[in-house]
């Protein structure tokens, strides 16, 4: 199967004359294993700082380092051969354009990723324009920003009103001007994501954000239902996974109390 580039990307948002536009399918994964499952089906798969919630049981994201997220990154690339990879620049990892570019060298040169992802808008544009001019592709993320919930006090929708709607569309033209490929829209009411989404020529990615975006991502966790801690209004469960692994063992545990595993044809 083909590999998946940018210019895959931004096709499917501008696709040639005579087709239509199609949405971008995205998905976060951590490992090599649901990695290989998810490449031959999603257009891109992030490696989101979201592990240190879903997978490591921490209450935010901002204490996952570029060790760890490096070290997921690594596993990743190693089961998706098709897929567009995005790395998560963790909290703490841009704070400079100086270690911003730094750090997202690392993930280049330790890992195949094909880009980073970070959070800001107006404020971020230097640090975007900084690591594209060193060759390194950026997502950029904007709206509500998971790596600030603590300083803005938790997780806010963004666009209720003129000012806020505002703010989110000039965060995103900073970032598509500082040459961000592609954008996240996170939280951001569906109307406003819409219209910037519109207004973008760059492809925009929504969670949370309501269907006018140019393509939708979720936590693979939330999607297939293996995360029960909370579920988030945006989060559409495609499979009660959970629920099913926990009767498979069940019958597991049964077989093997029951003395039915394992049998003559599983013994050598």
């Amino acid at each position: 199967m083909k590999k998946i580039t940018l210019n895959t990307l931004y096709a499917k948002k501008h696709p040639k004359e005579g087709n239509q536009a199609t949405k971008i399918s995205a998905i976060t994964a951590y490992d090599t294993l649901f990695a290989s499952i998810f490449d031959p089906i999603v257009d891109l798969i992030l490696v989101g700082d979201s592990l240190n919630m879903s997978f490591n049981g921490k209450p935010d994201t901002l204490s996952a380092n570029m060790d760890l997220m490096l070290y997921h990154t690594k596993a990743v690339c190693q089961g998706a051969k098709r897929a567009f990879v995005v790395a998560d620049m963790p909290y703490g990892s841009y704070t400079t354009e100086q270690q911003a570019v730094k750090n997202a060298l690392r993930f280049y040169q330790e890992s195949l990723a094909d880009a980073v992802k970070l959070e800001g808008g107006v404020q971020k544009a230097p640090i975007i324009k900084a690591l594209v001019s060193e060759g390194v592709a950026v997502i950029g993320h904007v709206g509500l920003l998971p790596q600030s919930v603590r300083g803005v006090g938790g997780y806010k929708i963004v666009g209720k009103n003129q000012e806020s709607a505002q703010q989110v569309l000039e965060d995103a033209l900073a970032v598509q001007e500082a040459g961000a490929s592609l954008v996240v829209l996170e939280g951001v009411v569906a109307s406003v994501a819409s219209e910037i989404s519109t207004t973008l020529d760059i492809p925009t990615i929504g969670i949370g954000s309501g269907v006018g975006c140019d393509g939708q991502i979720l936590v693979f966790s939330d999607m297939l239902g293996l995360f029960n801690a909370f579920k988030p209004k945006f989060v559409r469960t495609y499979l009660e996974g959970a629920t099913l692994i926990q009767e498979a063992l069940k019958r597991y545990v049964a077989d093997i109390q029951e003395g039915n595993f394992p049998s003559p044809e599983e013994s050598y």
